[in-house]
């Protein structure tokens, strides 16, 4: 294990995706041997990066796309880390048992081997995101994984929003945290309010950088899916920040493109520094967020 003082370099693949497995996850490992030859030592693709986003319908019959783990998405990945020597997150539609679904991404360190796997924690059930149908909630926590290029901690999509699984995976000392996502605009809502969310979504995780002084990266899908009358438009927008919230990189909104960007954890230790909140904590004082509500 590297010291936790050394300076890594993070990819972020950020793609459109067709209606074939297969043809996704060939386009995922060129993007990755892109990353890799740029420098990029920890590379993450995007949530559910093997399908198109099957959350806009609720419809049975697309449970067959999901897979066990070891399964095929390892089967490929794990070889292709070891040869180039990084790390691999990549997020699957996880077949755990019969009628045992998650939204999970897997963690592949830099030999090839499979450190572990995160497990989304928050479900979301809006109109095009029917995602409770197909996933169960995840039951592993908020891990880190000890790579080779460094310590991180993994969260999916909705998990984003919520500073509480921010603060856990800061708390076990994690680098980075990064999030592999799936958003975008109803395209009959983006003329009106597609602007403020896209900045509310930006915002929030800004945000969990400077509140927890860590690099946050996020990597989104691009692209129109669906019927026209019953589409989304993912937003792309991928980006890194700086543990004082400063972006150091962002994708485009319209094309598929691979980040490359570099992280010096000594900027860790200078925000933490300067801006303890850490230190100053009140946990004494926070027994009653365990609630649901403080009536």
């Amino acid at each position: 294990m590297r010291p936790m003082n050394e300076k890594f370099s993070i990819g972020l693949v950020q793609m459109k995706c067709s209606t074939r497995p297969d043809e996704n996850l060939s386009k995922a490992m060129a993007r990755i041997r892109e990353a890799a030859s740029r420098g990029a030592q920890i590379i993450c693709l995007q949530e559910l990066f093997r399908t198109q986003y099957l959350c806009r319908e609720e419809n049975a019959e697309l449970f067959a796309l999901a897979e066990p783990i070891p399964g095929p998405t390892t089967n490929a990945l794990t070889p292709l880390a070891r040869e180039l020597q990084v790390v691999i997150v990549a997020p699957v539609f996880e077949r755990r048992a019969p009628g045992l679904y998650h939204n999970t991404a897997i963690v592949i360190d830099a030999d090839g081997s499979l450190l572990g796997l995160y497990r989304k924690m928050h479900i979301p059930d809006d109109p095009l995101y029917y995602e409770k149908f197909y996933f169960t909630p995840g039951d592993l926590g908020f891990p880190n994984f000890d790579t080779r290029y460094g310590r991180i901690g993994v969260l999916v999509c909705w998990d984003q929003w919520y500073p509480e699984g921010a603060r856990l995976a800061s708390l076990r000392g994690a680098n980075i945290l990064l999030y592999p996502t799936s958003i975008g605009w109803h395209p009959s809502e983006k003329l009106q309010q597609g602007a403020a969310q896209l900045d509310a979504w930006r915002t929030i995780q800004r945000a969990h950088a400077i509140a927890n002084g860590i690099f946050v990266a996020v990597v989104n899908r691009v692209g129109f899916e669906g019927p026209a009358d019953n589409s989304l438009e993912f937003w792309g927008a991928s980006f890194a920040a700086d543990p004082f919230g400063q972006l150091l990189a962002e994708a485009s909104t319209t094309n598929e493109e691979t980040l490359v960007v570099e992280c010096d954890p000594r900027r860790m230790e200078e925000v933490r520094r300067n801006w303890p909140f850490l230190r100053d904590r009140r946990i004494d004082a926070y027994s009653a967020l365990l609630e649901r509500w403080l009536d």
